[in-house]
């Protein structure tokens, strides 16, 4: 067993139930919980990731990629012409 690091709940989970990565959530404050190790069982806050904000103001992800967009409908505007 093991205790909620935000509101020091005791957590119902058993280390035979759980692997190291796995994410639960705390049945009094809800926040969610990675397990870091399994015995004995230790867990942490997971962290939400930051959104970055573009000059704008619009939430850009890490991922996005600018232009694909346009590139894919060229590509398909080329094929139509074929």
């Amino acid at each position: 067993m093991a205790n909620c690091p935000e509101c020091e709940a005791l957590l119902d989970v058993d280390d035979d139930e759980v692997e190291e990565g796995d994410v639960i959530s705390c049945g009094e404050c809800g926040i969610e919980l990675e397990v870091v190790t399994v015995h004995p069982i230790e867990v942490e806050r997971v962290e939400e990731e930051e959104e970055e904000q573009d000059e704008e103001g619009r939430i850009v992800e890490e991922d996005d990629d600018y232009g694909d967009d346009e590139d894919d409908k060229d590509d398909k505007d080329d094929k139509e012409e074929s």
